[in-house]
């Protein structure tokens, strides 16, 4: 037996998220199919991060174990060669057996893309979110100060969840502008249910003059999910890179 751990591109416009579900189309399953075709074998696949329903990646991490004795190219011929076109194995790697994809993960790299302008975008939207009102970025960089550290993130995770731990260490919380495309990146030892997306959401409303800098602070320490703005919509979201 070997494990084995790909580095995967998706678009998640079509799927209902990574986790495997009984009835809607998802990327574990999709992933799972070809790779039993491969091995010749039932096998499961563990994903680093369970992206919701829209949500793509740039870098998801997947293991699994195989008795089949392929070359990393060989698994990634086969793998491209049967995957549909919005998903894509971008390497193949051999690690020791116990490497796991979720548990060994020491860090998550998420960029969230927001189109400010106000007209929207046939290319991108899919992609972006469209806001259509100029958003005060240098507003948003000030309040979004006060989340960097490691904190009780309760305010910013969505429900329903079975997670215990609401404690995580925030160590990058950017936003750049390129033209009318903000990227906001976050990076932090682990994430929340839609925790990215709530602090997005709530950054946004700082952008729009719905809530002030400081009201951060309060949201934070309120440990209540009503206290902190909107959830960003899903598809502006992407799972960049996973550190091990």
């Amino acid at each position: 037996m070997q494990t084995i751990k790909l580095t995967l591109e998706y678009d998640g416009t079509h799927y209902a998220g990574w986790q495997r579900q009984a009835d809607q189309p998802t990327i574990q399953a999709a992933l799972e199919l070809v790779i039993g075709q491969v091995a010749q074998a039932t096998l499961a696949v563990v994903g680093a991060g369970r992206t919701d329903s829209g949500v793509h990646a740039l870098g998801q991490v997947a293991s699994f174990r195989t008795e089949r004795q392929l070359s990393s190219e060989e698994w990634s011929r086969a793998l491209n060669g049967l995957l549909p076109d919005d998903i894509c194995v971008r390497s193949v790697e051999f690690v020791p057996d116990e490497f796991h994809a979720r548990y060994s993960a020491v860090g998550k790299l998420y960029e969230y893309r927001i189109l400010n302008r106000p007209h929207r975008s046939a290319l991108d939207r899919d992609r972006a979110w469209h806001v259509r009102k100029q958003l005060d970025q240098d507003a948003m960089r000030k309040a979004a100060e006060c989340l960097i550290g490691r904190q009780d993130f309760s305010s910013f995770q969505g429900s329903p969840t079975d997670n215990q731990n609401p404690v995580c260490h925030l160590r990058q919380l950017s936003i750049r502008a390129e033209s009318d495309l903000i990227r906001i990146e976050a990076y932090a030892d682990r994430f929340l249910k839609q925790m990215v997306r709530a602090m997005v959401g709530t950054l946004v409303e700082v952008g729009l003059g719905k809530r002030t800098e400081a009201s951060l602070q309060n949201s934070l320490a309120a440990r209540d999910r009503s206290a902190a703005g909107k959830t960003a919509p899903a598809h502006g979201l992407y799972l960049v890179r996973v550190d091990y």
